[in-house]
């Protein structure tokens, strides 16, 4: 792909964003495959170690404020025709109460998975409080001469503390994946927003 046609990729799919922005990363882009080939590079070559056109929007997306999205959104482009201004008013009649629905229950969902994840660490953590209890209750019973109780206790503090290493990847498994999915809807609103699904 020559420079040409990866930078009239990337402004078209960063064309949801306000114009200083697209400019801005034209040049900075424009400037980095000229350093490329600079050093050496052929321009396909130089275009290529940039990655994807598809790659490169999702980078800047990410790395855009949501509220500057918003903004160059809702700013109008020209005059609103009064015909405009009709659909608007019947089109919010039917939409005022269905988004406020539909907010709550994406919020509800959320929550839901959050608190799943809360759990799973809570479970973590008092697996390792029954662990150490189990150890500090076998070294008493241990001392107290009740060596069979002493025995039992630390096989199930034991057991304990191997459930509490298991449960703790789980945790970190279910954590980093709702991260990955809020970073993934954020971006995808992102993208709603711009008006453009892929690349």
């Amino acid at each position: 792909m020559s420079k040409q046609e990866f930078l009239e990729q990337l402004r078209s799919g960063l064309r949801g964003l306000p114009q200083e922005d697209i400019e801005e990363r034209l040049n900075f882009y424009s400037e980095m495959i000229d350093d490329r080939i600079e050093e050496g590079l052929s321009e396909s070559e130089a275009v290529a170690a940039i990655g994807t056109v598809g790659d490169v929007v999702s980078q800047i997306l990410a790395e855009t404020p949501l509220t500057k999205i918003v903004k160059e959104k809702i700013r109008p482009k020209s005059r609103i025709k009064p015909w405009m201004i009709v659909l608007l008013i019947l089109g919010s009649l039917l939409l005022f109460p269905i988004m406020p629905a539909v907010i709550v229950i994406i919020l509800s969902a959320y929550i839901v998975v959050l608190s799943v994840i809360i759990s799973l660490w809570a479970i973590f953590v008092s697996l390792i409080a029954s662990a150490l209890g189990g150890a500090v209750t076998a070294v008493y019973f241990a001392i107290c001469g009740r060596g069979l109780s002493a025995f039992a206790t630390l096989a199930v503090g034991s057991l304990c503390a191997g459930l509490a290493i298991v449960m703790f990847f789980v945790c970190l498994a279910a954590t980093k994946g709702v991260v990955w999915l809020t970073k993934k809807f954020a971006v995808g609103l992102k993208y709603m927003l711009v008006g453009k699904e892929t690349v």
